[in-house]
């Protein structure tokens, strides 16, 4: 099985309680994920929360939304008494946000005004919501504080792309997490940034040679200085969906590993399913399975590194709409 390298301990996650079942909304109704609830559980471990039970609304509880700028709105109640939520929630969320230190992401509830991540409603004095509209003040505030944690809604993660992409970053997450428990060092950086060399190269190759250039000068500089401002980069390049034409170039690149093993009819239906990948016509999981099935007879230390081969578990089953 090809994995850049172990976790000692499954990823934790937070999550918006209503996502995992959990009877919490503001009419005691849930908004059950069956991909958070049933598929990821086995992968791993959910830390519930719902601020709006947090901060000490009832269930059931008078609904709120936000009102005001777009840019810094206000949680208000809907009934005629307008009680501003605002800075409970605010609060709730940096402090959060430092407790829930050992999360590799967090998966937020859409639309929600206390935890939605995009366009969430913000009303305005005409009873209308703005163009775009906001973010959720609980989301807002937790996140301000974790700028690097990946965070996605739930809505979003309907969308194969986003959800590969997101497990991507979380699994990513986890493993720095791990390495800095071990202790920085400048070896151990330049490990961890080789075993994300392709993925790197997948999400976003301007980012990679940047990354490269930062780690240059790595011998200038404490592990403790650079590490945070190496991962940082990481992570906002990960952040960046992957193509069917950054794929397929790594793919081609990963090929290049194995030209001296293969036969010529071997590598002609490699590149075949690459080419068709590229196209459309199947799923990455093709030519990956494939490349797998080579190297596994063909071992290469460096290849079977790579964070890219197996970024996420291989019973998720991530690439397999891609």
């Amino acid at each position: 099985m090809f994995m850049p390298f172990d976790l000692p301990q499954r990823p934790k996650l937070g999550i918006s309680a209503c996502l995992l079942g959990d009877p919490v909304r503001f009419n005691g109704g849930h908004k059950e994920s069956r991909l958070c609830s049933r598929t990821l559980t086995e992968h791993v471990d959910f830390v519930a929360l719902c601020p709006e039970v947090a901060i000490g609304l009832g269930i059931p509880r008078e609904p709120i939304r936000l009102v005001g700028d777009p840019a810094a709105p206000r949680a208000l109640g809907r009934h005629p008494q307008r009680h501003d939520h605002t800075e409970p929630l605010a609060e709730f969320g940096e402090i959060m946000a430092e407790q829930l230190a050992d999360i590799s992401g967090y998966i937020f509830m859409q639309k929600s005004p206390s935890c939605g991540l995009h366009r969430v409603k913000v009303y305005q004095a005409d009873g209308h919501p703005a163009e775009g509209s906001g973010r959720g003040i609980f989301a807002s505030a937790f996140c301000a504080r974790r700028p690097d944690l990946p965070v996605e809604e739930d809505g979003r993660l309907s969308d194969p792309v986003l959800r590969e992409n997101f497990l991507t970053r979380v699994y990513a997450y986890a493993q720095w997490q791990a390495l800095c428990r071990e202790g920085l060092s400048r070896r151990a950086i330049i490990a961890f940034h080789s075993r994300y060399k392709y993925q790197l190269m997948a999400n976003d190759p301007v980012q990679y040679r940047a990354l490269g250039r930062l780690l240059g000068s790595i011998g200038e500089h404490a592990p403790e200085e650079i590490g945070p401002r190496y991962f940082s980069a990481l992570m906002a390049a990960l952040k960046k969906c992957a193509t069917r034409g950054t794929h397929s170039n790594v793919l081609q690149h990963l090929s290049g590993y194995l030209k001296a093993h293969l036969s010529p009819p071997e590598k002609v239906e490699l590149q075949r399913l690459i080419e068709q990948y590229r196209c459309g016509v199947v799923p990455l999981v093709v030519p990956m399975t494939l490349l797998k099935h080579h190297f596994s007879g063909h071992p290469d230390h460096y290849i079977a590194q790579q964070a890219y081969l197996q970024p996420h578990p291989e019973a998720l089953g991530l690439r397999n709409a891609l």
